[in-house]
């Protein structure tokens, strides 16, 4: 067992809401240290330092569980650190734990208690010196405690910060928490991942200070400045312009987004310590004058996952698209894939995770990521099944739970089966499979006892096919998805070797119940679900109606966050290649190449976030980094390159190459680097027609089908 279970949970004896306690321990060693690690967690997000280094690179330590449940602790080797004698601190802010972003949670645990949970600290230093003796440390009684220079701290709010603050450290008192939520680390640690520089300085119509660093990101800013004391460097964050080209985020809601800084004498640096933010644009609300741009720069944010996948084409607005769809991915892939990281949200709704796993999982290997956010998403379900809308949960309280009023979505709720199979289609994640199975199983056991009909979904706070152009029957949606889901778990027992009798009979039903009460399908979405998840009778007349539709609407898509996902698969796959290939180019709203067109760096929540006037689509859910569109990039890895992982053979240990290429572009290529190696595709266009080129890795081997074509090649290089 970790040494961290000897150690005892401590805190503030004064519980100042939001701001940042921090602990300190006075450490002497008498003799030579062969070894130091110190493990750690806290109630809230922690900084540990000795002698005022930081210690590992992990932002916003411990990351985000469903604490109720579930806390990580981190494990560092600080050997080279320690000193005869030093001094170890650790600052704890509020975090996902103690922040707005909780309120609402914590509210559930202790209705009658308005104030937040205070937060606390626990953590032990193993020491082996050199004689082979070793000693324990361990919070307790005997650490002591003050206000640090971060005054206050929020997630949505940002933080307020005294560089000459003044510090007088008080006995701690011990916090009579558990220890049975404690489990190492399971997560990709967050870290800062690139910096970016100003583009340009703006001086707005009004007069402000902005700083434009020409790509929107998640993280934070960092200055380094000389300063007299006293003086404040106050900043605001904004993703967008307005029309006129003022600074603007009336978007982020309730989000203030803001950061205070107080200076000392000197030259001194800083940058936030226990929050982030979504931004392209900082306006100096209050800056001295002499203090110039060059010395602001921003600090990317994302989890430490490792990139495997690239893609480039002939059309750079598809490029550009592509660029965006990643960044996307990078802000919101912050220890859980949210919906967006800068308004009064952040949230981990499962819908757009489900959306958007396929194109993840090509950018960036996500399997330790995606099997951390799961084991929270099964906390979080409830004992009849629903699956909360948000992973962790902070909407819901504990009492919803009780008398279950959790709602549950269909698309949403789909994130139980969808994302667990997409995992193992990737990196042949059969564990995850057989963890997740019980959850699935629950799942699929609440849509059939959830309503008189058991083949019919008919209740639920059902999404349906959030913000598209058209209108679909949220209960076609949801009868769909309960078809879908009932389909992978079927998928799951044979690969687990398990009994698929009750559920094959259970999907018959469904679909029969389906094709009952859904004989016609009026929009693109129902069209497409219809296609990918064969339900149709006649895929053929159903290709049809989703083309014409699709022309009569001027070659433009409808379709909102459970439709757009599968759009341009469908096409591909029932003969339509050119016309997937003419949405894609699309640039008239609404379309992908629009936002690319009005200078979009990320992906937008709507598809007319920012209209082709310069007004906005709204003020009160209006985010400019959204990813669930972006989910047209396992289309393009998938279809254009044609590269996709095989259900026989997952994990790409064997693959399908089945390029679709068009005359309207002139090359398309892709890198993906799977666990057997780098996997390189694409094609151009010749005189004579194109030429496809394949890498496969050593040990696998690639199905190919391109025209007459149908073959299968073992490692090595190729030209067709």
């Amino acid at each position: 067992m970790n040494s961290i279970f000897n150690a005892k949970w401590i805190k503030s004896p004064k519980e100042h809401e939001l701001e940042t306690a921090l602990f300190k321990k006075d450490l002497s060693f008498s003799k030579p240290v062969e070894r130091a690690v110190l493990n750690i967690t806290s109630h809230g997000v922690y900084e540990a330092f000795i002698n005022g280094e930081r210690v590992g690179d992990f932002i916003l330590a411990p990351g985000w569980t469903d604490y109720i449940y579930r806390l990580q602790y981190q494990e560092y080797d600080i050997t080279d650190m320690v000193s005869e004698k030093c001094e170890l601190t650790v600052s704890v802010g509020g975090g996902w734990f103690a922040s707005a972003i909780s309120r609402a949670w914590h509210a559930g645990i202790e209705a009658t208690k308005k104030q937040l949970k205070p937060t606390a600290l626990i953590a032990s230093l193993d020491i082996t010196y050199t004689d082979g003796t070793s000693e324990l440390v361990v919070t307790d009684e005997g650490w002591e405690v003050t206000r640090w220079d971060v005054a206050y701290s929020d997630i949505y709010h940002g933080e307020t910060y005294i560089a000459d603050a003044k510090r007088s450290y008080q006995p701690v008192e011990l916090a009579e928490l558990t220890h049975h939520t404690l489990i190492p680390t399971e997560g990709e640690r967050i870290t800062e991942q690139e910096t970016l520089v100003p583009v340009k300085e703006i001086l707005t119509p009004k007069g402000e200070r902005v700083i434009d660093f020409g790509q929107e990101i998640t993280g934070y800013v960092e200055f380094d400045i000389d300063a007299k004391a006293g003086q404040r460097i106050v900043i605001d964050h904004a993703e967008v312009l307005d029309s006129e080209g003022n600074f603007y985020n009336e978007n982020l809601r309730s989000a203030r987004v803001h950061i205070d800084y107080t200076c000392r004498e000197g030259k001194q640096s800083y940058k936030p310590h226990h929050t982030f933010m979504g931004f392209r644009y900082i306006r100096l609300t209050e800056c001295p004058e002499h203090i110039p741009t060059e010395a602001f720069k921003a600090i990317v944010v994302h989890s430490k996952m490792k990139r495997t996948g690239y893609f480039r084409c002939s059309n750079e607005k598809v490029n550009k698209l592509y660029s965006n769809l990643v960044w996307g991915q990078k802000g919101n892939f912050l220890d859980v894939p949210t919906d967006c990281p800068q308004r009064d949200e952040r949230l981990g709704w499962t819908g757009d995770a489900q959306a958007f796993i396929k194109t993840a999982a090509y950018n960036y290997d996500i399997q330790k990521f995606f099997n951390k956010w799961l084991n929270d998403l099964v906390c979080d379900q409830t004992v009849a099944g629903a699956i909360p809308h948000v992973i962790p949960d902070n909407i819901n309280n504990r009492q919803d739970y009780i008398t279950g009023k959790i709602e549950c979505s269909a698309a949403w709720a789909d994130s139980v089966t969808i994302c667990p199979w997409q995992i193992y289609l990737s990196y042949a994640d059969k564990k995850l499979l057989e963890k997740m199975l019980p959850a699935m199983e629950k799942y699929i056991s609440y849509m059939l006892h959830d309503g008189d009909d058991p083949y019919v979904w008919a209740t639920g706070g059902h999404f349906g096919d959030w913000l598209s152009m058209e209108l679909t029957d949220k209960q076609f949606i949801a009868d769909a998805f309960y078809a879908y889901s009932t389909s992978i778990v079927i998928k799951v027992l044979k690969v687990l070797g398990r009994d698929t009798g009750r559920y094959e009979k259970l999907y018959t039903e469904v679909v029969k119940a389906f094709r009952k009460n859904h004989p016609e399908y009026t929009s693109q979405t129902e069209c497409v679900l219809a296609l990918h998840f064969a339900l149709t009778t006649d895929k053929e007349a159903t290709a049809k109606k989703l083309v014409e539709l699709i022309h009569n609407n001027g070659d433009r898509l409808t379709t909102g966050f459970v439709g757009t996902p599968y759009l341009l698969h469908v096409l591909s796959e029932n003969g339509y290649s050119d016309v997937a290939y003419t949405l894609l180019l699309q640039e008239k709203f609404p379309s992908w190449l629009f936002s690319v067109n009005m200078g979009a760096t990320t992906i937008w929540e709507h598809w007319d976030s920012l209209k082709e006037d310069g007004t906005f689509w709204s003020t009160e859910m209006n985010s400019f980094n959204h990813y669930a569109y972006g989910s047209v990039g396992d289309w393009m890895y998938g279809v254009v390159c044609g590269v996709k992982p095989r259900e026989d053979m997952p994990g790409y240990k064997e693959f399908d190459f089945a390029p679709i290429a068009d005359s309207r572009l002139d090359f398309a290529e892709m890198e993906y680097e799977t666990r057997y190696g780098v996997i390189k595709a694409g094609w151009n266009r010749t005189d004579n027609g194109f030429e496809y080129n394949l890498t496969v890795p050593a040990g696998t081997r690639a199905h190919v089908k391109i025209g007459e074509t149908d073959t299968v090649v073992e490692a090595g290089e190729y030209k067709f």
